[in-house]
């Protein structure tokens, strides 16, 4: 596959904060691509250097084949980006935002509608911007970043502060954006929308790439315990415990030595083991399976894996 997007050996400092620090990766033509990682991780720094707007230290940077820095016009019609944070001109409709930032690329009105169409507001064209919600702003935004057609977008965290039914809608488009061949690499805190839309996603701390690969390979390397939940009640923790202490299938023993926990939040009574099978044998044989769900490792488990757990600012 062609190569949209080649790092090397990528460095940026601010004074002593190494913010990216020797991060290596690659994004294929038409990938929707991911950077994950904590506050602070590098993962801004990186989407801004990558779209021209700020010079690396040190390293080896091509987007579309030609590096972008120093800033490249010829590369500048190639590309979309919807920043993290979104500004709109004032007093202007949702069509006049579109049409003014089409005129920077030469691009005709016409497009305006079909922008307006592709994102899910014609019926906002003549509303003005302050009137929008929070999810129909930020489909504007990605409406403005895609009118001139761009073979490459750049997403910083599209979603952050929608409300799900926003989140799950936005979802929807970029999914179509990436389906009409549009390679998109975006930056999310969110683990199910990256697990949910990327091909692949790169995990990334104090400037370094953890991990690399599809969700799905990331999550399976992961030696997690799978979590069995039922109705707290159901059984009392020292049974719970002395059940799956002898539990057992086909000669398969959930014996405490695969890590077993057992913890009843009076919510839910939640077992977590790498021997699922005999344990959830042993929950029907004593028909407590009410409220059951059984839960694998997902991609949020790698993150803490690979990040810890301590909170950021």
């Amino acid at each position: 596959m062609t190569l949209t997007i080649a790092v090397h050996g990528l460095h940026k400092s601010y004074g002593d904060v190494h913010a990216v620090n020797g991060a290596s990766f690659e994004v294929q033509q038409g990938e929707f691509f991911g950077i994950l990682g904590p506050n602070g991780a590098g993962k801004t720094t990186t989407l801004e250097i990558l779209e021209g707007l700020r010079q690396a230290d040190s390293g080896e940077v091509t987007v579309l084949g030609v590096p972008p820095w120093p800033r490249n016009p010829a590369l500048l019609p190639r590309i979309g980006v919807q920043l993290q944070a979104t500004s709109f001109f004032e007093r202007l409709t949702a069509r006049e935002q579109i049409n003014t930032f089409a005129s920077l690329y030469g691009v005709g009105p016409r497009r305006a509608d079909e922008m307006l169409e592709l994102v899910g507001l014609s019926d906002k064209a003549d509303t003005r911007t302050e009137k929008l919600s929070g999810g129909q702003a930020q489909r504007l935004s990605i409406a403005c970043a895609l009118v001139h057609g761009p073979d490459l977008v750049f997403l910083d965290e599209p979603t952050s502060g929608l409300d799900p039914q926003a989140r799950r809608n936005l979802w929807d488009l970029l999914r179509d954006i990436n389906g009409q061949g549009h390679t998109v690499v975006l930056t999310t805190h969110y683990l199910d929308e990256a697990e949910i839309l990327c091909d692949r996603v790169a995990i990334m701390d104090h400037g370094k790439i953890l991990e690399l690969g599809p969700p799905a390979t990331l999550v399976r390397r992961l030696d997690a315990p799978t979590r069995i939940s039922v109705e707290s009640g159901l059984i009392s923790l020292d049974d719970a415990r002395a059940l799956v202490d002898g539990a057992t299938v086909d000669g398969a023993v959930a014996d405490g030595t695969d890590g077993v926990e057992v913890v009843d939040d009076g919510v839910s009574l939640t077992i977590a083991t790498r021997t699922p099978a005999p344990v959830l044998a042993a929950l029907a044989d004593r028909n407590a399976m009410r409220g059951l769900s059984v839960r694998g490792a997902t991609l949020e488990d790698v993150f803490l894996n690979l990040t810890g757990r301590e909170f950021r600012e």
